[in-house]
């Protein structure tokens, strides 16, 4: 997959809402994931290319057989992405203490799932960046295996694609697709200009809506 480090540091210099309002002014307005995948830190953000990953529950499995899996997932996820996990289930921990470690020593951006974290504490102090739906402390041991490694998969009505490009912050996770990354990232810097020019206008006494109509933006 292919890794701009300067697209993915300019994206995360924006603001999920920002980059929202310019993919539904350019014909994509549903390109949120459903708004219970939180951030373990409110004032972290990231951004970057997706490498997606999907699951599968299964009481059955081996426990050897699931952590030769999990392990195998980490040692995939490529450097610069934010790794996006459906794990098609609702039970488990899909994230972790010392996982979390291991991508950021591996320099993944951050890591967010339609499912459930453990270790949340932790994993908050060291920084690396997680949105998951729960916490829980029961883990994927002889229960969840990965697969469908940069397949597409489904969270919400979204589908995301290995080499899109995803915005998360506090308000929410925003998926880019990579056919209009440069475009949306430049729309939404110039969005950000001119709303700099609005407020500054405000707070120099310009009626409100006489600054929306000047500038067409508020």
């Amino acid at each position: 997959m292919n890794i701009n480090d300067d697209l993915s540091n300019r994206l995360e210099q924006c603001y999920s809402g920002a980059v929202y309002d310019v993919l539904r002014a350019m014909g994509y307005p549903n390109q949120t994931l459903p708004n219970n995948i939180r951030p373990l830190d409110i004032d972290k953000k990231m951004a970057g290319p997706i490498y997606t990953v999907s699951g599968k529950y299964d009481a059955g499995y081996d426990p050897h057989e699931t952590l030769l899996n999990w392990t195998g997932l980490l040692s995939k996820a490529p450097k610069g992405s934010v790794v996006i996990c459906q794990p098609n289930d609702e039970t488990l921990a899909h994230m972790g203490e010392l996982s979390s470690e291991t991508l950021q020593l591996r320099g993944v951006r951050g890591y967010i799932v339609d499912g459930g974290c453990r270790d949340s504490a932790f994993i908050k102090n060291i920084g690396f960046n997680v949105f998951c739906k729960y916490y829980t402390p029961v883990d994927v041991v002889g229960r969840w295996k990965a697969f469908g490694y940069g397949e597409p998969i489904k969270i919400g009505e979204v589908e995301i694609r290995t080499g899109d490009y995803v915005m998360a912050d506090r308000d929410g996770v925003v998926i880019i697709p990579q056919e209009i990354l440069e475009e949306v990232i430049t729309k939404t810097e110039e969005v950000l200009k001119t709303e700099s020019l609005v407020r500054k206008a405000i707070m120099e006494g310009v009626d409100p809506q006489e600054a929306y109509l000047k500038y067409g933006k508020f």
